[in-house]
């Protein structure tokens, strides 16, 4: 079913996120004179102006639906994803989930970089990259929960928590139970380790 967006309806733009429909006019460009959709972004507010019978070709579509979040959380949520190691192959690769424009590509991008930037630092090519893939994606969910860009934002950063970014408490938790897992093995062993110094002391006087 061919996708045809009316005014006030939301879409997404792959290159620019979310954005509201204003109207269709009919405009020449180019020689050429065709009906255009109008948009406006819904983060930067910049207007765009498409041709009405390229809207598939540059990816137009409906946004996420509140039904489709819990497979987006999915994708957020998954820990220790595997990226290609080699940074010019990495980024070539997120460039091209970013330009299909799918929710869950996008997803990807973001759930990689953020892996990447909690291991090491991001390079400055990537970190634009991480800043631009997260304002598209909530961008989306805004709608799609029919909330705050900041809640957005947060229900974005609690889904990642999930997985590749687990929050400040557990990992100190996880840590601390480390650390007396540690102490209690060691215990026995340094017990043993005194035990057999003093039998050899007292050997060592017969």
């Amino acid at each position: 079913m061919k996708f045809k967006p009316k005014k006030g309806d939301t879409v997404i733009y792959p290159q620019h996120g979310a954005c509201v429909v204003l109207n269709m006019k009919r405009m020449k460009a180019f020689g050429k004179t065709q009906d255009y959709l109008i948009l406006k972004t819904v983060i930067n507010e910049m207007t765009l102006s498409i041709p009405v019978d390229q809207i598939s070709t540059v990816g137009v579509r409906p946004p996420v639906s509140s039904s489709e979040l819990q497979d987006l959380v999915a994708v957020l949520a998954k820990a220790d994803p595997r990226v290609p190691a080699n940074w010019s192959r990495r980024f070539k690769n997120h460039q091209e989930k970013l330009k299909s424009g799918d929710v869950y590509q996008v997803a990807e991008v973001v759930r990689n970089l953020a892996a990447r930037d909690r291991d090491s630092a991001l390079s400055a090519a990537e970190k634009t990259m991480y800043d631009r893939a997260r304002v598209n994606l909530i961008s989306e969910i805004q709608p799609a929960l029919r909330v705050t860009t900041e809640e957005a934002e947060i229900y974005l950063d609690k889904a990642l928590e999930k997985g590749v970014l687990k929050p400040a408490k557990a990992v100190t938790k996880t840590v601390a139970k480390k650390s007396v897992a540690k102490a209690v093995a060691k215990a026995p062993v340094a017990k043993v380790a005194a035990k057999s110094v003093a039998k050899k002391a007292v050997a060592k006087k017969k």
